[in-house]
């Protein structure tokens, strides 16, 4: 049953791109299933060739589906209503050189049916949110470095108070100054109720965001959950204990949950997502007597 209330629902979509003669040439998308709901991150990850761009272009209604369904809040991605809920930052930011951040809003806003006076209240705060100085907002973006060039992108996904925000890439470019704030940028943006869908071959950085991950690899979803889920290990216990002395460091379980001060704390540690990630690609490329299922939820464990 399809979810109305939900930013954005696919369910088993596939795409083949096809030669001139309408032959299939390559298979990019098979059977992709995946939702976002309001207040969410999640990261769509993937080698180079996996199918992120073209699932995140059929979700946007840029290329048709072969096959499976995409709903943007209940809608078809194609539909004006759906769009205009959408906020999308692609992974190169074409902004037009001779145009400031300013005078690029105000023509994007016109393309959203804003007013100009209605954009020109908005977008200075704008690109102070993402960034920009009140000087650079007036200055042509033809001199601008990648990185202000995106934070301008990024400001244009923003215009328009959008539900749904996807994020290509959106820290390429940036130092690492940048990229702290983009995060945070990010995490405010779900705080707010916005849906977020991030692609970015920078995991450490999807770790430190994302709620949810799906992993894809050769058109399809090998991996997907909750981080906490996909990176516990199961086969270690961690014990953390406040106010311990040294010397109570090495004693059992016991002793410790008697002297610990602070009290003792018990989870279970995580692996970086890239090993994770790297584990994934070795089980999926692995020879198929492998043994292993494509989708098993015990991937690279």
């Amino acid at each position: 049953m399809k979810d109305d209330s939900l930013p954005l629902e696919i369910d088993n979509l596939r795409k083949t791109f096809r030669d001139f003669w309408g032959r299939p040439r390559v298979e990019a998308v098979r059977g992709v299933s995946l939702s976002v709901k309001p207040g969410e991150i999640v990261g769509l990850l993937g080698p180079n060739g996996s199918g992120k761009s073209t699932t995140i272009k059929t979700a946007l209604g840029l290329l048709r589906p072969s096959g499976g369904s995409v709903r943007l809040f209940g809608l078809s991605p194609r539909s004006a209503a759906a769009r205009a809920k959408v906020g999308y930052l692609p992974e190169i930011s074409n902004l037009h050189r001779f145009l400031s951040p300013l005078e690029a809003l105000e023509y994007h806003g016109g393309l959203l049916g804003m007013s100009s006076s209605e954009v020109r209240s908005l977008a200075p705060a704008l690109l102070r949110r993402v960034g920009l100085s009140d000087e650079a907002a007036r200055r042509p973006a033809g001199e601008f470095s990648k990185g202000m060039a995106r934070r301008a992108g990024l400001a244009q996904a923003l215009l328009g108070d959008p539900a749904l925000v996807v994020l290509d890439e959106p820290t390429s470019g940036l130092d690492p100054v940048g990229r702290h704030e983009v995060k945070q940028l990010v995490r405010e943006l779900a705080s707010e109720g916005r849906a977020v869908l991030l692609s970015s071959h920078l995991l450490a950085e999807v770790q430190d965001v994302c709620d949810r991950v799906a992993i894809l690899v050769d058109g399809t979803v090998c991996a997907e959950g909750a981080l906490a889920d996909l990176l516990a290990r199961d086969d270690a216990v961690r014990f953390c204990a406040r106010g311990l002395p040294p010397d109570a460091i090495e004693r059992f379980r016991a002793a410790l949950e008697a002297e610990a001060k602070g009290g003792v704390e018990i989870d279970r540690p995580s692996r970086p997502l890239e090993d994770y990630f790297l584990s994934v690609l070795r089980r999926v490329r692995a020879p198929a007597d492998s043994g292993e299922g494509r989708n098993s939820p015990e991937a690279g464990r």
